[in-house]
């Protein structure tokens, strides 16, 4: 199991049923995009509410790419994934005794589910971590870097590993589970930590597994922006519960720009921001909860006001300054329903994986619904297949020399692709500067790819450089606006040529070969 998130947590749970895992976590086991995950979960709970209506409500936001069984099977588990964390001990918000659900954008219900106000994945990983920790069949190896998978006959066997301790091991494995989360830190501006940098999604394609849907990373539009913070995402709930978007002459414009306003889609709110600092030549807009109670902004955003505070702002008085930052990788490794990737050996789920189930566009909260529920079918099935197979037996030296020749600025390195990703192929794009950005990889790669590192700084670099490339390769395949991706020069749908995914699948090593396949 490679990853320590809601998806890699509740797979190991599941397949610890019936066999013995490993979790390797590149960071401590707690650190991960679901630790910082401030929205909720989306459940069809509430009275009056129906699994048909957040079928729908998904669907509408998949934007035509959502595959709709994956969204029927996954919303219809919903309601049981809830009462199983609550019955381990997960403590979501109530109100008078009962459960407190909150409306988020593109949800035409109040249907999602909060911990702490803005804490959901802090106490959702914090409760699976435990009963991980607490679970005889389960072993945790934390600072761990997963540096490439091992493949036998097209077939996954395990993993190459480093940590700073045992230098280099090889690690055989009847079933290799991805749950590696995914690649904010590709661009300049995102919410996710530094650990979030697509090492999962070269490692599968490295391996030969095929990708589906990399254009599409969503933007979260509200990210605080000021000098020396971090990019801390304010969660969607904050809109839900009132909160106006205005510009720097305290005009708001999301009602010109979408029926919904503040609540539509994300990716139209991130494109309304993105025009609107370009109109007023401002480097952010201004979130405003200043005409809601300030006790109640206080209580029900503990964590946003505390953040807020400690850089002199009152939630109750200041309006807050954000912009959008890439959150959520849609796409990845090509994906059933249960899992299984085009290799044998080899599953996948939670964003590391692309099963259908957001499209072009994830539904506010629907992705730690997803990490639960596709979680604990992946982790059933590889432990079923595992079952039936043994591992091999896979050897490494240790003394292996990975020193290359001639030094080279990682931290540049980094800051260049990011700072190349969010100016082309950010929250617009167009053809002209993502050809740019591909040649420009291209000629990095010449000496970056092919450089053997000692180090996971290393690693990372040529794992985001890769990734990157295979994304501004299906960004520019997909002639067309839908859902996430946005394109300038072709700004609006092509159902009749594009209601299909991107599929890309390694070539002869030096090309990339790109496919197109009806969802």
């Amino acid at each position: 199991m490679l990853g320590s998130g809601i998806a890699g947590l509740r797979a190991a749970l599941a397949a610890a049923e019936k066999t013995d895992v490993l979790v390797v976590t590149k960071a401590t086991a707690s650190e991960s995009n679901t630790r910082y995950a401030q929205g909720g979960i989306a459940a069809p709970i509430p009275p009056g509410d129906s699994v048909d209506d957040h079928v729908q409500d998904t669907i509408t936001a998949g934007a035509g790419l959502c595959d709709a069984k994956v969204v029927r099977d996954v919303i219809r588990s919903a309601p049981e994934a809830m009462r199983e964390l609550i019955a381990w001990g997960t403590r979501f918000d109530a109100r008078r005794g009962k459960l407190d659900f909150a409306k988020e954008g593109g949800h035409g219900r109040a249907r999602v589910l909060h911990a702490g106000g803005d804490a959901t994945g802090e106490e959702v990983e914090r409760v699976l971590l435990e009963r991980a920790r607490n679970h005889p069949r389960i072993t945790i190896l934390e600072r761990t870097f997963a540096i490439d998978l091992f493949t036998w006959q097209d077939v996954v066997v395990g993993a190459l590993v480093w940590d700073p301790v045992n230098g280099l091991r090889a690690i055989s494995a009847a079933a290799t589970v991805l749950a590696t989360g995914g690649a904010g830190q590709l661009w300049r501006e995102t919410t996710n930590p530094e650990v979030a940098t697509g090492d999962g999604l070269a490692l599968a394609f490295r391996a030969g597994a095929t990708m589906a849907d990399l254009e599409f990373m969503q933007f979260h539009p509200t990210t605080l922006y000021l000098a020396g913070a971090t990019r801390a995402l304010i969660s969607e709930a904050v809109r839900g519960e009132g909160a106006y978007l205005r510009d720097r002459k305290g005009v708001r414009f999301m009602a010109d720009v979408h029926p919904l306003g503040e609540l539509a889609p994300r990716d139209v709110v991130s494109r309304g921001i993105v025009r609107r600092m370009r109109e007023t030549e401002d480097t952010s807009v201004y979130l405003d909860l200043t005409h809601l109670p300030a006790a109640q902004v206080k209580g029900r955003f503990p964590g946003l006001a505390l953040l807020c505070e400690t850089f002199g702002l009152d939630v109750g008085k200041d309006p807050i300054p954000v912009r959008p930052a890439a959150h959520y990788m849609v796409g990845g490794v090509h994906v059933d329903p249960r899992g299984r990737t085009s290799l044998r050996g080899l599953w996948a789920c939670g964003e590391v994986a692309a099963s259908g189930f957001h499209g072009a566009n994830r539904l506010a909260s629907n992705s730690l619904l997803e990490g639960l529920v596709c979680g604990k079918e992946c982790g059933e099935a590889a432990a079923a297949a595992s079952a039936k197979s043994k591992p091999g037996t896979l050897d490494v030296e240790n003394d292996v020399s990975l020193d290359g020749p001639g030094p080279i600025d990682l931290a540049d390195a980094r800051m260049s692709l990011r700072s190349l990703m969010w100016r082309e192929v950010g929250v617009e794009r167009e053809a002209v500067g993502m050809g740019e950005a591909a040649k420009r990889m291209e000629f990095w790669s010449t000496y970056i790819a092919r450089r053997a590192f000692h180090t996971p700084e290393g690693w990372e670099i040529q794992d985001m450089l890769a990734l990157a490339q295979l994304v501004t390769r299906s960004a520019l395949a997909r002639e067309e606006s839908r859902g996430v991706h946005f394109r300038t020069d072709f700004p609006v749908p092509n159902d009749k040529r594009w209601r299909r995914r991107v599929e890309v699948v390694r070539g002869d090593g030096s090309r990339l070969d790109t496919a197109s396949a009806d969802p």
